[in-house]
């Protein structure tokens, strides 16, 4: 029982919950980026080095399904499309930025 309780507690940990949600490539730097503003596809190529189109489409796919960002189409010409940070994704900022700052 006492396994239960502790795994319990983990899976409840703010700081557990977001690491989770963070795990994969670029996803950390991704939400630190749409904290800041909504962000664009080649703007973020262009702001994290080393990044390429097949894997920050991924996770930019994973975190949309995690319910941490909204993909939004802009219907303008140029046809663009944004990534904002949603009201699940605001509840993580305080922990992020606690775990940000123990780097």
């Amino acid at each position: 029982m006492a396994a239960n309780q502790s795994q319990e507690k983990t899976e409840t940990c703010p700081a557990q919950a977001l690491l989770k949600l963070l795990s994969g490539k670029w996803k950390a730097e991704i939400f630190k980026l749409a904290v800041e503003s909504p962000l664009r596809f080649n703007s973020l190529l262009r702001q994290i080095p080393g990044s390429n189109k097949q894997s920050l489409a991924v996770a930019l796919r994973e975190m949309e399904e995690e319910g941490l960002l909204e993909k939004i189409v802009i219907k303008e010409k140029p046809l663009h499309i944004e990534y904002y940070i949603t009201e699940k994704g605001k509840l993580f900022i305080p922990v992020f930025q606690q775990l940000e700052s123990l780097s």
